[in-house]
């Protein structure tokens, strides 16, 4: 028999904490995706051509190059916070360590390829 409390005995038991940062940092990317998503659209949209010199002329300039960048990695960073959450939710067993790993390596090498990319057209390497 205990003299603690029901109260006193669950306290200590529940959240690890970090469910309120991860829910946080889901809405600030969704924030800034809300922006970019739209400065996207509408500086695609308004291009006289798609054709891939142009493209790359637009690419090309500085606060287009920026902007693409902030909305590649919100993105990426957006996308990897919400694939955790399914993974984390949805799969269960001795996998979900694995599936978690790949995950975030998966989304690490898109951002990096996106972002290499991103730079090697802003700097004029592209061929």
């Amino acid at each position: 028999m205990s003299l603690r409390t029901p109260l006193g005995r669950v306290l200590g038991l529940g959240s690890a904490k970090e469910g309120v940062e991860h829910w946080w940092l889901q809405r600030l990317t969704s924030v800034a995706l809300v922006p970019l998503g739209i400065w996207f659209v509408v500086s695609l949209a308004t291009q006289p051509s798609l054709e891939h010199a142009a493209v790359v002329k637009w690419l090309g300039q500085s606060w287009t190059a920026l902007l693409m960048l902030l909305f590649m990695l919100s993105v990426t960073w957006h996308s990897q916070l919400g694939v955790r959450v399914v993974i984390e939710d949805y799969v269960h067993g001795g996998g979900k360590t694995a599936w978690l790993i790949a995950s975030t390596f998966a989304h690490i090498v898109v951002a990096v390829i996106g972002v290499f990319a991103i730079l090697k057209i802003a700097f004029g390497a592209a061929a």
